[in-house]
């Protein structure tokens, strides 16, 4: 009977060790990424429909902390320049300095140094057809320049409406904050991707961001956490169970 009695507490010890570890594991993880997530992103509301259907108006979405020279082609960013207003704005990148970007081309497409560039995330005009622009413009991007239209180009107060401007529309890469890679809210959004049609141009388009594994470290610490913390009182119950069962045997 006693080296039944023991064997159970070395089980209960070790479960009580795995538990801990459990949680100790769960908060490095959580909190781990927590921080990491605070020191490399930004959080932001989108403000217009500028940029539907890629951000809806309200949308929440996690933004990674870059320096504007590590800005390419097809990447979202949030910029603020005095010219525009002064406040955050939220647009995608389709040509950087040296480019000449023009519209329309062939099929109603937006061209980069004469090459068509495919954007499955424009927003169909009012009559169901989808076109890079409603007027066509042609500008050239000045060095350390970024050339800055919206998702839904019918309604988006972007470069084409400064092309008067001395930059053709153009705003300097410092003025970049941040670079949208995640729709935290509504949960259907997900990551940001990074559009193909600009991939075959010189410099090609960025690399993921490291949300997805930061966001990965949280949840799986969260799970880590609640599991190592409900062993305890489920272990007491079930030896609380098992203590009655016998007694009852016992009797």
């Amino acid at each position: 009977m006693s080296g039944t009695t023991k064997n159970r507490d070395g089980h209960g010890r070790l479960g009580s060790v795995l538990s801990g570890l459990a949680v100790a594991v769960g908060c490095l993880l959580f909190l781990g990424g927590f921080a990491g997530g605070a020191l490399l992103y930004r959080p932001y509301s989108v403000p217009t429909g500028s940029m539907a259907p890629t951000l809806e108006i309200g949308a929440k979405v996690l933004a990674q902390r870059v320096d504007g020279a590590d800005v390419k082609r097809g990447d979202v960013v949030v910029f603020e320049d005095p010219l525009w207003g002064g406040s955050a704005m939220v647009k995608r990148v389709v040509a950087v300095g040296g480019d000449t970007v023009a519209c329309c081309g062939d099929g109603g497409r937006l061209t980069v140094n004469g090459t068509p560039i495919d954007e499955p995330y424009l927003r169909p005009g009012p009559d169901g057809t989808v076109r890079a622009s409603g007027e066509d413009f042609t500008a050239t991007v000045p060095e350390d320049s970024l050339f800055l239209l919206g998702d839904d180009r019918t309604s988006s107060l972007d470069s084409r409406t400064h092309l008067e401007d001395a930059a053709q529309g153009s705003v300097p890469r410092s003025a970049v904050v941040a670079r949208v890679d995640s729709v935290v809210w509504p949960v259907t959004g997900g990551l940001v991707e990074r559009p193909a049609g600009f991939a075959a141009l010189p410099g090609g388009v960025s690399s993921p961001g490291p949300v997805t594994p930061l966001l990965t470290a949280v949840a799986a610490g969260a799970v880590l956490i609640l599991a190592g913390a409900a062993y305890g009182p489920l272990a007491q119950r079930l030896g609380g169970r098992r203590k009655a069962t016998r007694e009852k045997v016992g009797a």
